[in-house]
């Protein structure tokens, strides 16, 4: 794929850029490791100061950016403005509590004396250098949500994004610089998914984290295991949303649409796959298809937009073929199920869709549908309701809809999931762990378990 914005609502191309040659990548890796060297020691308040400070350059910048995310990769305007919102919010809460997340831990009496010690301390230290791998379809949370810890616990960081958001990239190293941060400190790297393996070999980088496709992250993991080097990795998801009896349906099928279609249906954390109990399927599905025929697709730009185009041409073909997979072994489409087609919009469009009568010898059942397409499930009980949501290779998060404690403890107990999330939809927080577990990757995000992921957990020993 060239590094390039082609803007998926209408196909132009406005922007190409080459790909950093070896002397620069070489010149980027020297300054990351002898930024590290000082940055490393650096205080927590002076970490925080410089954090606030982004986040401050960031909310000033808030309009323009979202514009750029709209145009490189087509997420409606609003949300792309509350994108920027919430990377700035994120780069606070660690900015305001790194310190105490960090601060050293310190054993029981007993074992400090049992061990021989007058004193033993767990203290986290920063790794080095980290190679970040990241996706388009949240261009500026994936990166911040990265960046913000690895920064405050006083790593230097190397981004390689998506070679479809180059604006986005750029800007991201341009305002950890403005800042204040030293010269080192972040780094984009403008290279192709092949220039990633090298350096990922590097002695010099550390550690790797990568939001993306399970392929990519297949790659980065042998290497990184060949290379004994630690790796968070949040990969695909296909999220089970199951609705019980007891479930407030208006409500749930409303947050259902919003699930369904967040970012154009591009995000790992939506829900995909809708498992509703028979005793409520109809009327759970007749209001979930009335609020996708709702919708209103169209240009991103627009304010009133909720559904825009695809990212690339490639990704509404992929998500055609599991359609029509779909369709042609027996599944019934509600709603949408073929391309849209208006001289209005003629950008890589797809509508919202939804499919019932799935069977697992379906490839959407498998598969990941990263759009804006939702698969029904009828379960006839709880126990149902629990295989169908685990038959699938991947357990990012999962959302359950039911006014019954004993339902909830069920689902606790039993999805194969990183997050289980009761009467609301997934979403991702500062303050919560994200991850997953099976093909969606292992690691975590966020929270004090994200910040202390590219640490060195040292224990500190001392005697009489």
């Amino acid at each position: 794929m060239p590094i390039a914005t082609v803007n998926p609502a209408n196909g132009e191309t406005l922007k190409t850029y080459e790909a950093m040659g070896e002397e620069e990548i070489e010149r980027r890796l020297q300054l990351a490791e002898a930024t590290f060297r000082t940055y490393r020691t650096t205080s927590f308040v002076d970490r925080s100061r410089l954090l606030l400070q982004a986040a401050n350059h960031l909310d000033a910048d808030a309009e323009d950016v979202a514009r750029v995310m709209t145009t490189e990769m087509g997420k409606p305007i609003t949300q792309a403005r509350a994108e920027t919102a919430k990377c700035a919010k994120a780069m606070r809460w660690y900015a305001e509590r790194a310190e105490e997340l960090l601060a050293d831990e310190e054993p029981a009496d007993s074992d400090v004396k049992d061990s021989g010690a007058s004193r033993v301390r767990v203290r986290y230290r920063p790794l080095g250098p980290i190679l970040a791998v990241m996706p388009w379809n949240f261009p500026l949370w994936q990166v911040i949500r990265f960046a913000a810890p690895a920064l405050m616990a006083g790593n230097v960081g190397l981004l390689k994004h998506a070679s479809n958001v180059p604006q986005t990239a750029l800007y991201i190293e341009d305002l950890f610089h403005r800042a204040g941060y030293p010269e080192g400190c972040f780094q984009t790297l403008l290279i192709g998914a092949g220039q990633v393996d090298d350096i990922l070999r590097d002695d010099r980088v550390k550690a790797a984290t990568l939001t993306g496709s399970e392929p990519a992250g297949r790659a980065v993991a042998s290497t990184s295991g060949e290379m004994v080097k630690k790796t968070v990795l949040e990969l695909g998801g296909s999220d089970p949303y199951v609705v019980m009896p007891s479930a407030d349906l208006d409500r749930a099928a409303r947050i259902a649409v919003t699930a369904r279609v967040q970012n154009t249906g591009q995000s790992c954390i939506a829900a995909k796959r809708f498992i509703v109990h028979t005793d409520v399927y109809d009327a759970f599905a007749d209001r979930f298809v009335e609020g996708m025929k709702a919708l209103v697709v169209g240009d991103p730009m627009r304010e009133e937009t909720e559904v825009g185009p695809l990212s690339s041409e490639q990704g509404r073909t992929d998500l055609e073929e599991l359609v029509d997979d779909a369709k042609r072994s027996g599944a019934t489409v509600l709603c949408g199920g073929h391309r849209i087609r208006r001289p209005e919009l003629p950008g890589w469009y797809y509508p919202p869709t939804v499919l019932a009568d799935i069977t697992r010898e379906m490839r959407i059942h498998r598969e990941e549908a990263f759009g804006p397409v939702a698969t029904l499930y009828r379960a006839a009980d709880l126990d149902e309701a629990v295989l169908i949501a685990n038959d699938s290779p991947f357990g990012l998060s999962s959302n359950v809809w039911t006014r019954d404690e004993a339902d909830v403890d069920r689902f606790v107990r039993d999805l194969e999931a990183g997050s289980v999330y009761v009467n609301g939809m997934t979403a991702s927080h500062p303050a919560f762990p994200f991850g997953g577990v099976k093909r969606s990757g292992f690691g975590r995000e966020l929270s004090g378990h994200g910040i202390r992921e590219f640490c060195n957990i040292t224990t500190v020993w001392q005697g009489a």
